[in-house]
């Protein structure tokens, strides 16, 4: 008895949700997401035989339904109690329906049957609160069928587009993302090259100061010009470690 209530429940009009979204909680996301961390593998692996591996089963039971399954090996699924397919081709419009836009859909045209729906549907209010038992009512719940239908159908043959579109924008992106990456590191360079350049300038001021000492001056005044220039290009190191440190943290 229990198997053809639960058949009854999942055909219903307003079928109830399943039970398992009382899971879908913060807490478990964040748990989820650290046991995936700790882990350091992706936990929806499979077996060959397409049933869930050790790693998805030593979850705790609220914690595997966070993890989406892995597609239908065999190309078939339930949805709502039904057998569906997912070669399953898009069926066309009933015979009694006629189609209210061209082939292929637009996104104006989208829009044109919903300003449709909306008028159509106030005009069925309006004659329902007019008349409730006026027969009126009868051809415009047909014209709302046949809209509802159509937008349908306009949507399902628009998926392709709409998917081809969102492809395009994830590419946009993620080149745009290389390419202000290309330019982080080329500024990057370029800094450090000139953080190098100013070393080598100031090396060579050394050396010429530390050549007028040996010229001119005493043994104290040699090592006195040494410790000078040890500073200094200790110095230099330290701006030059900064700067990478400042870029690298940015």
């Amino acid at each position: 008895m229990a198997e053809p209530q639960q058949n009854s429940s999942i055909t219903a009009a307003f079928p109830a949700p399943p039970p398992f979204y009382k899971h879908f909680t913060e807490t478990n996301f964040t748990r989820f997401a650290e046991l995936q961390a700790d882990s350091n593998t992706d936990l929806d692996d499979t077996k060959d035989n397409g049933k869930p591996s050790g790693s998805l089963l030593d979850l705790p039971p609220e914690l595997r339904y966070l993890q989406p399954p892995p597609p239908p090996s065999n190309g078939r699924y339930r949805s709502f109690g039904e057998d569906r397919s997912l070669a399953a081709p898009l069926i066309p419009l009933p015979d009694e329906t006629s189609a209210l836009y061209t082939s292929p859909p637009t996104p104006a045209s989208l829009v044109q049957l919903t300003r449709s729906i909306l008028l159509n549907f106030l005009e069925l209010v309006h004659i329902l609160a007019t008349n409730p038992s006026a027969t009126e009512y009868g051809p415009k719940w047909d014209d709302l069928r046949d809209l509802f239908r159509n937008a349908h159908q306009a949507v399902n043959e628009y998926r392709p587009h709409q998917a081809r579109e969102a492809l395009i924008l994830m590419m946009e992106a993620q080149v745009e993302r290389g390419r202000r990456e290309r330019e982080g590191i080329a500024e990057l360079r370029t800094r450090v090259d000139e953080m190098l350049g100013g070393l080598g300038e100031g090396l060579d001021e050394s050396e010429q100061e530390e050549n007028g000492v040996n010229g001119t001056g005493s043994g104290r005044g040699i090592g006195r010009g040494e410790d000078e220039e040890w500073e200094r290009e200790m110095e230099d190191e330290k701006r030059m470690w900064e700067v990478l440190r400042e870029d690298l943290g940015s």
